[in-house]
């Protein structure tokens, strides 16, 4: 087959939109991506023109999308490129969407804690169809998560200005910065440090 792959880098634009259909669920939203260019004369970056793409993603990765991603968050979105024409108010348009195959938050600009979701078939009925509207559910957080743990020690050394401190003083921020993430939301905790 042949499909154009593409990855893009960006930002959520709108907030993701989670549905069953009759072939499982779909999660839909626009990603925003802005071209960046080294500026000789200025000796900075400045930002070129933003491109925006219809981001669709279907089944597990759609119903993870919908409980982790919020409108301003940053992505990289890898997956199949579609161009498409339709005619609209008597004009034709032009409109590029993408089948994402894999979705995960630009690390360069963040931090992030994955949990990963539950299996669907634990949750199948008897008749071993999985139940309408049931996307994968998260699991409980573990008791002791390691990259947590290393974030909390990424943090604690920028904020307090000495990568040295104690081990339970490490513990104590830890337990700070999971708290602080599980306030906002019990699914998905994003750090961002500046």
């Amino acid at each position: 087959m042949n499909d154009t792959t593409v990855t893009l880098v960006g930002n959520v634009a709108t907030a993701v939109e989670y549905r069953e259909t009759a072939t499982g669920g779909v999660a839909r939203f626009r990603f925003a991506v802005t071209a960046r260019r080294w500026d000789r004369e200025r000796g900075l970056w400045s930002d070129g023109g933003t491109s925006f793409y219809t981001v669709s993603a279907w089944r597990s990765l759609g119903a993870n999308l919908a409980a982790s991603v919020s409108v301003g968050e940053p992505l990289v979105v890898h997956g199949r490129l579609r161009v498409r024409e339709d005619e609209r108010d008597g004009q034709r348009k032009t409109f590029v969407d993408v089948d994402a195959l894999a979705v995960g938050h630009d690390l360069a600009r963040g931090t992030a804690a994955f949990r990963r979701a539950a299996r669907a078939e634990s949750r199948a009925r008897t008749d071993g169809e999985p139940r309408p509207g049931d996307g994968p559910s998260l699991g409980p957080a573990p008791e002791r998560d390691p990259w947590t743990e290393a974030v909390a020690e990424a943090v604690a050394g920028a904020v307090s200005g000495s990568a040295v401190e104690t081990r339970t003083e490490t513990a104590a921020r830890a337990a700070e910065i999971r708290g602080k993430g599980e306030e906002r939301s019990a699914e998905h905790r994003l750090v961002t440090t500046s």
